[in-house]
């Protein structure tokens, strides 16, 4: 174990320098101009998923006018952007901000510990040099993303070692990969999977995407006309300002139809598969067991997944893996498929607050049994903030919103001489808890026990609906009733020290 170093006391620690990290500290920059603040990132860089995953393709899955930052205008032409665009764009934002001494890179988050005698988080970091350290901050806002960094899902194929070829999972994309000439299978259906086939299509043999079950799979233009078009007369915020809400409304629009008249929506979604495949295409490749938006749709720009497997390029096979071989996979229909290069694409696992251990005055905090209150803290635990985006729309429209609401409740205490804000549950703790997420997908199924939960009824619901937040989190009103409010407070005893004593309930 290297060497401990003392700790330093700020207003507010971020965790993670990704795109909900550097958000957030733009939002305190604006906002809490007074507070002391820093970024803490257990990588080497800045861009969280954007600079993790490597693998060919890699971009966004919904477009960047709604990704992107309420107070920043995406202006490239890619509505669909790529990888480095948006690692161009976080750093425009660091730079613009100043923000680039704010941030502590190779400092992992370990431990974090609360102290309502102190009401001071004590974070405990380890550093890429084996050193190690601690920061107490009054307010712990965490912006890790949802997924562990350390590890995918990867499920124990029978015959795996077996195989004579190489085994890849996205997250983890070597350097030196090369797939020229080679025949790749591709095991997923989601995101990443559609990223990678017309991706690798071009330069590889052939590219077989496999899957269990299919996806609903919704092909978009990369450059939004409508953006590019108000560009040419309005001002760049202006314009941003427009297409961001068109994409949002729209996004709302298909969303409550897809869940109000699911049969109509998913016959219009196969349509659009047809006209893109021609009517020949084989359906079953195409046709979810599943309502649209149970699972997240995917998103293809300029048909390319489509137009992939047109040009014989790339195929999609629908079966069950029953063994990998020395050459391939063996299906359970009897079917192999040849492939030099398999690519895992089988999804991410899920962490709530990182890998870290999160403790309340000497209590471990297990998120499984919290409820979520307003999508952005959780009972029981004072002074700690997490970014969760919408499950059916871009990440960031929420990020922005929830970064908002905790200024509002730092800047609230401040004014009323507090500095403890804790969500508490009614005493009889009436309220009723469901799943936070309520999606079918394999990778929320896996960790559903160890999500927080949703409650019944405001503020513990939440409203995966961006409007609908703006009015929750931007202008109602902090102390809700809900909200406990305090201050901690010190008692000598009889020794003539210092001890902490009950926290003082501000009314």
């Amino acid at each position: 174990m290297g060497a401990f170093m003392t700790s330093e006391i700020l207003d507010i620690l971020i965790v993670g320098a990704g795109l909900s990290g550097i958000g957030a500290a733009v939002h305190f920059t604006k906002r809490c101009p007074g507070k002391s603040f820093a970024i803490v990132e257990g990588r080497e860089r800045l861009g969280g998923t954007w600079d993790l995953f490597k693998y060919p393709g890699i971009r966004s899955d919904s477009d960047m006018h709604t990704l992107g930052y309420n107070f920043k205008p995406w202006t490239a032409r890619k509505a669909i952007a790529d990888a480095p665009s948006i690692l161009t764009y976080l750093n425009e934002t660091v730079d613009e901000y100043g923000l680039r001494d704010k941030i502590r890179f190779n400092r992992k988050v370990v431990e974090a510990s609360w102290s309502s005698a102190e009401a001071l988080w004590t974070v405990t970091l380890n550093h890429s040099d084996g050193s190690s350290s601690t920061i107490k901050c009054n307010f712990l806002h965490m912006c890790s993303g949802y997924y562990d960094y350390r590890e995918g899902h990867n499920p124990d194929f029978p015959g795996k070692d077996d195989f004579s070829g190489k085994i890849v999972h996205p997250q983890f994309w070597p350097e030196d990969m090369d797939y020229t000439g080679k025949k790749v299978v591709v095991i997923g259906s989601g995101a990443t999977a559609v990223t990678l086939v017309p991706s690798m299509a071009d330069t590889a043999a052939h590219v077989t995407m496999l899957q269990r079950s299919p996806t609903y799979i919704v092909s978009l233009p990369g450059e939004d006309k409508f953006a590019l078009g108000l560009r040419k007369f309005l001002p760049s915020k202006l314009a941003y300002l427009f297409t961001r809400w068109k994409n949002v409304l729209w996004g709302l629009f298909t969303f409550n139809l897809a869940r109000t008249k699911p049969e109509a929506f998913k016959k219009r979604l196969l349509g659009m598969v047809k006209e893109e495949m021609g009517p020949e295409v084989d359906m079953t490749h195409f046709t979810p067991n599943y309502n649209p938006w149970d699972q997240r749709l995917c998103l293809v720009p300029d048909s390319d997944l489509f137009t992939a497997i047109k040009s014989g390029k790339a195929s999609i096979a629908t079966d069950h893996i029953d063994k990998f071989t020395r050459n391939g996979i063996l299906l359970k229909s009897g079917k192999i498929l040849e492939a030099d290069i398999v690519v895992t694409a089988t999804g991410l696992k899920i962490l709530t607050g990182g890998s870290a251990e999160i403790e309340v005055d000497g209590e471990p905090v297990i998120f499984g049994e919290k409820i979520n209150y307003k999508g952005v803290m959780f009972s029981g635990v004072p002074n700690f903030g997490m970014t969760m985006g919408y499950t059916n729309a871009s990440w960031t429209l929420k990020a922005d919103l929830t970064s908002e609401y905790v200024c509002r409740l730092i800047n609230f205490m401040d004014k009323n001489g507090t500095s403890i804000a804790t969500p508490t549950l009614p005493k009889d703790r009436t309220i009723g808890s469901e799943p936070m997420l309520d999606f079918s997908s394999g990778y929320v199924q896996r960790a559903i026990k160890d999500l927080p939960k949703q409650g019944d009824r405001k503020p513990w619901r939440l409203n995966q609906n961006y409007p609908k937040d703006i009015v929750n989190l931007r202008h109602k009103a902090i102390d809700d009733g809900v909200m406990a409010f305090s201050k901690p407070v010190s008692t000598p005893d009889h020794s003539g020290d210092s001890v902490a004593a009950e926290e003082a309930v501000i009314a």
